[in-house]
């Protein structure tokens, strides 16, 4: 398959004015292939050649204003369109396309609850070729009229109100959208409706999940409702599209498509088992991200896949910001700070780093490396520095100039930064320039001098080159009644860089550069700070500012500055006193999965998950009166994870419950019976038990993860078998297998796999495209073998066995972590 390049792009917009498709789909040709019928209305400037892309797995007829064309000049993905005259045409492209099983173009997946089947749509980047021909660039908008064909019993959702009749639905015709933001979901869902201002909203999902969906319509419905209420009071232009449906989709490899009026989420989040308030808040979070991009992305487009972060990162930043002021998550950049910042920082220290707005994205494979934690992360948090920069109210008035100016049409971050620049006198073309064409992560250290009468001097070392606006925050030791605790004596705001010392007054316990996260910046602390923190952290006032403290702690451990088992002390110390239960998961999410399983080598990681396991038990303890159950249910899933011996978690499955609750669900259930499959104390009668208590698609990836976790190498090579011997496994059957696979309990009888994994990595991913590629490079990857061999072997894949693009970036992501892992071990600085 060809990949678009940018220079085609610009070249195919020049020649085309693209005016309307209209899309007849046929879902009842069978299990395999569907029916493609498209006529595509467009113009051409001046007389040339071009083309159009279609993926078929059969391609019947092409016509052109009538005539026909050779269905043999199909050229992979291209279909040459020779000698256009000025003027305007019609092409007709009939072919039939083949289902996918990786989440790609028209997924289809049967219910192993019910068998009941469900399709639907995921177009980005360039998938759409997968279900109809078109012009696919996203500069190219034009208006579709779709209608689809589909079996007696089905529903079926598109960008528009739908309405059925003869078997045959039919949707609105849309605005101007881009060929990506297209979207069919088939099935016979369950739905529930709503009206909201007029509009008509609805929440989709499969039969089985009904009662699931139907517990928490309300909260969803509210959620939603709030978001698009306050959107209003904030953009001038109105939600532009006649309707909002959310669909919880099957085997999505996303966590939501923002598709105008059909958001399509993955059906994780339609809860079949108890939750923390957390995963509530994030779930609201990716809501209103999605409600975002019907402005940021739906209504003003990128123009080229180089603006991703116009897209991505504006979603991202609302998302949070508006789920702060418009619900009853008020904290939620608490979760920002823990959870999304990390992943940003992370991916901006590896080589792969790219600029937020970067200016050479040559193709859509590329760009599609580009959806990672830069776009996302790294840019809502350069925004939220942008805002405490410029202030609310002159960024609002830039976004709406901007939405006026372009919508339903496509701008570029020129576009988008003279829309700031006329609505203040800051210099916000230079403000571009230093964050949004520039890669790394500056690091602000503070020195602490005396000064006349008992005060002190702050400077800021900066290493790095970009202007930040920060807090700092000067906290005082409160010996009261309840014993010692921090407490907040002031907080400066200043701007960096400073020349000179900033007066502060008396000596403070702990200073905290950038206090309240307004800067994406990494910080160290002073050493008196560092030894209050060590002591006292559980005692300051605000979950963001201990959010801040802990991420400075996770930077030093990485950059081997801090000892991972210091960390682990740490946490040992101050986690069973926290409160914020985004602290608490993101705290012990780092110190099993990168401390106990990469940072600490095998003969030390048994006292690490010692370590975790009391944590977790006092945790489990403190919460024994009912008050806490998002505490409570975070320490038993962690308790199950880092388990070293199977006896109590065993009982706890026996009995069906934790003493003192919570009873076992099926989530529960399947993580007690994946650590018991590690540890070698269940076998494949008990799994086959377990799944026919819990038949359901997530019951079937539990069973896959638990049978390539025994430690028995029949079941081991039959799992190596199912990912890479085969393409029988979906997407999420393959992640789900891939996490079993590897433990690091079990290198010993996993060892002769580790140099078979590039050869088999790159042979799956060039057959079965980025998604799994994806997913070989994520979860199949062999990390728990850090060691110098396994960093060669991954350094000779890159350089001989060219991998595809997709799998390239993550190997070399996964082999830049490799490397940090080894020398963190050896105590090296980085």
């Amino acid at each position: 398959m060809s990949v678009l390049t940018r220079d085609e792009a610009q070249t195919r917009a020049e020649l085309l004015d693209v005016h309307r498709y209209t899309i007849e789909l046929d879902l009842t040709t069978g299990d395999e292939t569907f029916d493609s019928r498209t006529l595509i209305r467009f113009s051409a400037r001046t007389d040339g050649d071009s083309f159009v892309e279609v993926r078929p797995d059969e391609l019947r007829s092409v016509t052109l204003d009538g005539h026909p064309l050779d269905p043999e000049a199909l050229d992979g993905n291209r279909l040459p369109l020779k000698n256009l005259t000025a003027g305007e045409h019609e092409l007709r492209v009939h072919a039939h396309m083949r289902y996918s099983r990786t989440g790609e173009g028209m997924h289809r997946f049967t219910d192993p609850t019910d068998g009941e089947t469900y399709v639907y749509t995921q177009l980005f980047m360039d998938d759409v070729q997968r279900v109809f021909a078109a012009f696919d660039q996203p500069d190219l908008k034009a208006v579709f009229e779709l209608s689809v064909q589909a079996p007696e019993g089905w529903t079926v959702l598109a960008n528009g109100i739908t309405e059925q009749a003869d078997g045959v639905w039919k949707a609105a015709p849309t605005p101007l959208i881009s060929t990506y933001l297209v979207a069919v979901a088939a099935g016979p869902w369950h739905s529930v409706r709503t009206e909201h201002r007029g509009l008509p909203f609805g929440l989709h999902c499969r039969r089985s999940l009904a009662p699931h969906l139907d517990a928490d319509a309300e909260e969803l419905f509210d959620i939603t409702h709030a978001c698009y209420d306050r959107y209003h009071e904030k953009f001038d232009e109105p939600y532009p599209f006649d309707s909002y449906d959310q669909a919880f989709v099957p085997e999505f490899n996303a966590g939501a498509m923002e598709n105008p009026g059909l958001v399509t989420f993955r059906d994780e989040f339609v809860y079949r088992s108890a939750v923390t308030d957390t995963e509530r808040q994030t779930r609201a979070m990716v809501i209103a991200h999605e409600m975002a991009h019907m402005w940021f992305g739906d209504l003003v487009t990128l123009k080229w896949w180089d603006d991703i972060w116009l897209n991505e990162s504006f979603a991202e930043y609302m998302g949070y910001q508006t789920l702060t002021e418009a619900t009853r998550f008020t904290d939620t950049w608490t979760d920002f700070g823990v959870t999304r910042k990390s992943w940003g920082y992370d991916a901006d220290q590896r080589p792969s780093t790219h600029p937020v707005a970067p200016e050479a994205v040559d193709d859509t494979a590329s760009a599609l490396l580009n959806f990672d934690g830069i776009s996302y992360a790294k840019g809502a948090s350069v925004l939220r520095q942008l805002v405490a920069w410029l202030g609310d109210k002159d960024f609002l008035a830039g976004i709406n100039t901007h939405f006026a100016r372009h919508k339903f049409a496509n701008a570029t971050l020129a576009d988008f930064i003279d829309s700031l620049a006329g609505a203040t006198e800051r210099d916000v073309h230079a403000w571009a320039d230093a964050w949004l064409r520039t890669t790394g992560v500056d690091t602000l250290t503070p020195q602490v001098a005396p000064g006349e009468n008992g005060t002190c001097t702050l400077t800021v070392d900066h290493a790095g080159s970009r202007p930040h606006h920060i807090a700092v925050g000067l906290y005082d030791r409160d010996l009261g009644d309840d014993g010692g605790h921090l407490v907040l004596r002031e907080r400066l705001h200043l701007d960096l860089p400073r020349n000179g010392a900033h007066p502060i007054g008396k000596r403070p316990a702990l200073l905290l550069l950038n206090d309240g996260d307004l800067t994406y910046a990494k910080v160290r602390f002073d050493p008196e700070s560092f030894e209050i923190i060590r002591k006292e952290l559980s005692g300051l006032p605000e979950p963001l500012t201990r959010a801040v403290v802990w991420n400075a702690l996770r930077d030093a451990v990485r950059d081997g500055e801090l000892a991972p088992a210091a960390y682990l002390e740490t946490a040992r110390a101050h986690l069973p006193l926290e409160t914020d239960l985004a602290v608490v998961q993101g705290v012990l999410a780092f110190a099993s999965t990168y401390i106990a399983d990469h940072y600490l080598t095998p003969e030390e990681r048994p006292a690490a998950l010692a370590t975790l396991s009391d944590l977790c038990r006092d945790l489990i303890r403190r919460t024994e009166d009912g008050d806490n159950p998002g505490l409570r249910l975070i320490a038993v899933r962690h308790r199950i994870d880092v388990a070293a011996h199977p006896d109590t978690i065993a009982a706890w499955l026996a009995d069906g419950t934790v003493p003192g609750g919570p009873e076992l669900d099926p989530e529960l259930r399947w993580r007690v019976l994946a650590r018991l499959a590690v540890l070698g104390a269940t076998d494949e009668a008990a799994i086959a038990a377990e799944l026919e208590r819990d038949p359901s698609a997530t019951g079937q990836e539990g069973a896959a993860r638990c049978r390539a976790a025994l430690p028995d190498p029949e079941a081991k090579a039959r799992a190596w078998q199912a990912m890479f011997g085969s393409d029988d496994l979906s997407n999420y059957l393959f992640t789900a297998t891939s996490r079993g696979f590897w433990q690091p309990e079990q290198a010993d009888l996993v060892r002769t796999y580790v140099p078979r994994y590039y050869a088999d990595a790159v042979a799956v991913a060039g057959r079965r495209g980025p998604a799994i590629a994806e997913a070989a490079g994520r979860w199949a990857f062999p990390a728990h073998a850090v060691d110098a061999e396994n960093l060669r072997l991954g350094e000779e894949c890159l350089r001989d066995a060219g991998p595809i693009p997709a799998l390239r970036r993550k190997l070399v992501d996964q082999l830049d972590d490799l490397a940090r892992a080894l020398r963190v071990r050896q105590g090296k600085e980085i």
